[in-house]
């Protein structure tokens, strides 16, 4: 049986925080101080379960012994990336900021380069998660997008006709966390015909402090495209409005993709989990309910029809034009062509798999082929197991139930 008490989990993760560092002073090793709160806060998130739990008190005596030695305010930041710091005398180029507020200089030319994801947003709404999974989804409303310790994303999908369950997003806002002395808190939002090229404040940068140009936004073309540098964490957000409506790409460390407080119950963050079950869309479902409709619409009146009629060849005849590889980015064009009749979602879709090949890290993963819609927790198959096969599985499980 699992104990409720997560006390294992909140020493793992603050040996893990502090490997290599913990033995050093705290001038020496600041970051030490910082993980040392977040071990405090995470026996705190815990302390309801973990009553009588020796192992608990025993961690929550010796973060106070620790605090004490190195003399550690209880009041601070918890969490922060794990910047490696360049040795002595280190000939690398330095930018106008500190040190800490570029991520990617805090690693040395010998060490590992840090491993980055990619999470994409676009037409009716496809997501590409971190992870690599690609779903289709309704998610009509506000949803958050990401929500780690360092930035918050959400998004709002609106209804692209009356009456359809096609949506699109319509508004998009990021909230870009105060971070040391690196940069004040940012919000930067975006709506159908309003594309701005700075922050809600009027600036363009991280503000007031020493690291502030560690976060600028740059206009790629006027209304269209802005790119947002966030160097102090590693992070470039590309947001475009194609036609009416938005479409968001990132790429990021995993480091601060899995920087929640609460990793258990951190809830709804579609980059990382992907939708809800009850929000995917099956796109081998749409099509025979597109086809259904169709025949309904020759007989009589139903749904609006979309403003531009689409048939399944003239669709992808359309999306070859700009997708030449039949990919889920490909096939994402074909759909939303159906679905909703307008043009610019082949656009939406082209312009995705530009950003992924400029923010994907992994070169042979750039198309996608799979498409799955996922199965309730406990029904899981096993990756990479192929369809045919779990179809001849099912049959013969439907056999030999039928001999006993």
């Amino acid at each position: 049986v699992t104990s409720p008490c997560k006390i294992l989990k909140c020493n793992s993760e603050f040996w893990a925080a502090t490997s290599g560092s913990h033995h050093l002073g705290t001038e020496e090793a600041p970051e030490f101080c910082t993980a040392l709160r977040a071990y405090a806060h995470c026996t705190r998130r815990t302390a309801r379960t973990c009553r009588g739990d020796l192992a608990y008190h025993s961690a929550v005596h010796g973060i106070d012994d620790l605090m004490v030695q190195h003399n550690c305010s209880k009041d601070g930041p918890t969490s922060q990336p794990r910047l490696r710091t360049l040795p002595p005398g280190d000939s690398q180029e330095r930018s106008d900021s500190p040190e800490i507020c570029h991520y990617e200089k805090s690693f040395h030319k010998h060490s590992a380069a840090p491993n980055y994801t990619h999470c994409g947003l676009f037409g009716d709404p496809h997501l590409r998660t971190f992870t690599d999974t690609f779903q289709t989804c309704k998610v009509q409303g506000a949803w958050p997008l990401i929500d780690n310790n360092y930035l918050n994303v959400q998004v709002t999908n609106t209804p692209v006709l009356p009456g359809s369950t096609a949506t699109a997003t319509s508004k998009l806002t990021i909230i870009f966390k105060s971070f040391q002395e690196c940069v004040d808190q940012k919000v930067y939002q975006a709506e159908m015909d309003e594309l701005p090229a700075a922050f809600a404040d009027g600036s363009k940068n991280g503000g007031d402090k020493n690291g502030a140009n560690s976060l600028k936004i740059t206009e790629k073309v006027s209304g269209q495209h802005i790119e947002i540098q966030a160097k102090y964490i590693g992070t470039t957000i590309v947001v475009r409005q194609v036609g009416r409506y938005l479409t968001f790409a990132v790429r990021m460390p995993e480091e601060v993709v899995n920087a929640v407080e609460d990793r258990d119950s951190q809830g709804l963050y579609l980059c990382l989990r992907g939708c809800p079950l009850n929000q995917q869309i099956d796109f081998q479902t749409i099509r025979s309910a597109q086809a259904t409709e169709g025949r309904a619409r020759r007989k009589g009146p139903s749904l609006p029809a979309p403003p531009e009629a689409f048939t399944y060849e003239t669709a992808t005849a359309k999306c070859r034009e700009k997708l030449p590889v039949e990919d889920l980015y490909f096939q994402s064009c074909v759909f939303d062509l159906l679905t909703t009749g307008d043009v610019n979602f082949m656009l939406a879709a082209y312009y995705a798999f530009e950003d992924v090949k400029m923010l994907h890290s992994n070169k042979d993963k750039l198309h996608l082929y799979e498409r799955t819609r996922d199965l309730a927790p406990g029904n899981m198959a096993p990756s990479g197991t192929p369809p045919a096969l779990w179809v001849a599985l099912l049959c013969l499980s439907q056999c030999w139930l039928g001999l006993l």
